[in-house]
C-alpha cells in the first residue's frame, strides 16, 4: 500500500538506508529530513499518511516529533526508532500514540511488516473518520450505526418499507439489534407522532401478557381492582412492536391472529367489540418455520406477520463497522461514567476487529463500556477491554490424551476423537441452556431428533444439566 512518509533521523545513512528499503517495497512517496526541528515546518506544508522518526536525535527526541505529528492529525501513524538500550522509552512512546517501535539494528522485513501494518492502520482512521462525519451530518438511520455492504442494504430496506403500513417481521440474532430497526421504521413513517409501545414477549407469563396486551375490567379475574388500558388501545393509530414472537403460547397466537386479520379485540372481561388501528411489528431470533414444523408457531399467523421480512445482519458479517460502532460506545460511555477517553489503540482496534462476537453489537457494547470504566489513562488498551480468548478445549478437560491418541490404529483414533468430541460439545450445549434440547438444538443447528440420537449415542442425560442452570 503506497503512502506519503515523512522520515525523521539525525543520522543520514540511516535515512539512505531506510529510503532503499522502502522505494524497492512499493511507490512510496518519501521526504526525509535530518533536523527534526524542521518537522513543524514541514507538517504546515503537507499531510502525511506515516511519520518514521528515531527516539534520540538532538534539539527535538522522538516523543516531540510524535506529538507535533498528533497535534496537526491524531490519525497520522507514527513508528519510533530506537536502540535496544531506550526499548522502555519506545513502548512508554506506544502508549502515547506511537503506533509501533522497531530497534536498530532492524531487519529488512520487520520494518517492512510495521510500515504496512501503519499505512493499513492510518487508512482504516482515515475512511472512518469520513465516515463517521458522513453518517452525523447525513444519515437519516442514526441508532443503526454502520456503512457496510450490509448496513446499507438494511437501511435501504428501512426506508422503502418505513412509510407503508405494512407488518413487518424482524430477524436476526440475539444482540443484533432488532429493537433499533423496529423503532427506525416507526421514526420515519406516517405515524412517527403516534405512540411506538413496546412488549417482549419472552418475559411475561401468559396470563399477564394477554392482561397487558388487551386490557381489562375491574372484577373480572383475581386481582383486578381497577380498569386497565391495554397496549393495543395504547398502539391505537402508531405502532405496535412484539419482540421475540417466537415465545408466545399458542393460546396467545390464536388471539392475535384474529387481531390482525379484523384489527378489532376484546379487553378482558368485556363483551365489547373494540377496533383499532395499529401498525404491527414483531421480531425474533428464532427460527419461526422450524417451530411451525413442531407445531409450535401457527402457520397462518406466520404469514400474517411475515409480510415483509428484514433480516438484521450479525456483527460478524460487519466487521468494517466495527470503528463506528467503537468511537460511539466510547462517546456514550465517557458521559454516562464520566471519563476522557480519547482514543483506542491500533492494536486494540485490530483485535476488536478480529472477534467473532457472538453475541453481536450488544457484546461489543457491553466490551466498550467494560473498557471505558477500567482505563486508568485517555486511550483503551487491549488490557482494558479484557476480550475472552477465542473458546478451545480446557486445558483440564482434554479431548483426548495425546499418548494413547496417537498409540492408536488411525480409524480408532479418528472414531474416539469424534465420539469424545460430540460428547462435549452436546454436554456443553445442554449446559448452557439448562437441559432444554430443543434450544440447544436450535443453537447448534441440529434438528432435534438427530440431537436426540447424538445424546443416546454419547450416553449424554439432558437431565443432568436441568439443575445446574445456564453456564453463561
Amino acid at each position: 500500500m503506497p503512502g506519503k512518509i515523512l522520515m525523521v533521523d539525525d543520522e543520514q545513512d540511516m535515512l539512505s538506508l531506510l529510503s532503499r528499503i522502502l522505494s524497492d517495497r512499493t511507490d512510496h512517496e518519501i521526504t526525509s529530513v535530518d533536523d527534526p526541528l524542521q518537522v513543524t515546518e514541514l507538517l504546515k506544508k503537507n499531510d502525511y499518511d506515516l511519520v518514521i522518526t528515531d527516539l534520540r536525535m538532538p534539539g527535538r527526541d522522538g516523543l516531540g516529533v510524535m506529538e507535533a505529528v498528533k497535534q496537526k492529525n491524531p490519525n497520522t501513524a507514527v513508528i519510533i526508532m530506537t536502540a535496544y538500550g531506550t526499548i522502555e522509552s519506545a513502548i512508554e512512546a506506544t502508549r502515547k500514540g506511537a503506533f509501533d517501535y522497531v530497534t536498530k539494528p532492524f531487519r529488512k522485513e520487520r520494518i517492512l511488516h510495521v510500515v504496512d501494518q501503519a499505512l493499513k492502520w492510518q487508512q482504516l482512521q482515515k475512511e472512518n473518520t469520513y465516515l463517521r462525519e458522513r453518517l452525523e451530518g447525513k444519515s437519516q438511520f442514526a441508532s443503526l450505526i454502520g456503512s457496510s455492504r450490509a448496513m446499507r442494504t438494511l437501511h435501504n430496506q428501512i426506508d422503502r418499507v418505513a412509510k407503508t403500513s405494512a407488518t413487518v417481521l424482524i430477524t436476526g440474532e440475539s444482540g443484533t439489534g432488532k429493537e433499533l430497526v423496529a423503532r427506525e421504521l416507526h421514526k420515519h413513517s406516517l405515524r412517527k407522532d403516534e405512540q411506538f409501545i413496546p412488549l417482549n414477549c419472552s418475559t411475561l407469563p401468559e396470563s399477564i401478557i394477554e392482561s397487558e396486551l388487551f386490557g381489562h375490567l375491574r372484577g373480572s379475574f383475581t386481582g383486578a381492582l381497577r380498569d386497565k388500558k391495554g397496549l393495543i388501545e395504547e398502539a391505537n393509530h402508531g405502532t405496535l412492536f412484539l419482540d421475540e414472537i417466537g415465545d408466545l403460547s399458542m393460546a396467545m397466537q390464536v388471539k392475535l391472529l384474529r387481531l390482525l386479520q379484523e384489527g378489532e379485540y376484546k379487553a378482558i372481561g368485556s363483551n365489547t367489540i373494540r377496533r383499532v388501528d395499529i401498525r404491527f411489528i414483531a421480531a425474533t431470533n428464532q427460527n419461526l418455520h422450524e417451530k411451525i414444523r413442531r407445531g409450535e408457531f401457527r402457520e397462518d399467523l406466520f404469514y400474517r406477520l411475515n409480510v415483509i421480512n428484514i433480516v438484521v445482519p450479525p456483527l460478524r458479517e460487519r466487521l468494517d463497522d466495527i470503528p463506528l460502532l467503537v468511537h460511539s460506545f466510547l462517546e456514550k460511555y465517557n458521559v454516562l461514567h464520566h471519563k476522557n477517553i480519547k482514543r483506542v489503540s491500533p492494536v486494540t482496534l485490530n483485535a476488536l476487529m478480529q472477534r467473532d462476537w457472538p453475541g453481536n453489537v450488544r457484546e461489543l457494547e457491553n466490551t466498550i463500556e467494560r473498557g471505558v470504566i477500567m482505563a486508568s489513562g485517555n486511550t483503551l488498551e487491549t488490557e482494558d477491554v479484557t476480550l475472552p480468548c477465542r473458546e478451545a478445549p480446557s486445558s483440564e478437560t482434554p479431548l483426548f490424551s495425546e499418548g494413547d491418541i496417537y498409540s492408536m490404529p488411525f480409524k480408532e483414533a479418528k472414531d474416539k476423537l469424534i465420539e469424545e468430541f460430540q460428547s462435549q460439545y452436546i454436554s456443553k450445549a445442554l449446559a448452557r441452556h439448562s437441559g432444554n434440547v430443543s434450544q440447544a438444538a436450535r443453537e447448534s443447528g441440529l434438528k432435534r431428533q438427530y440431537l436426540h440420537r447424538l445424546m443416546r449415542e454419547t450416553n449424554v442425560d439432558s437431565k443432568t444439566f436441568k439443575k445446574q442452570g445456564p453456564t453463561d
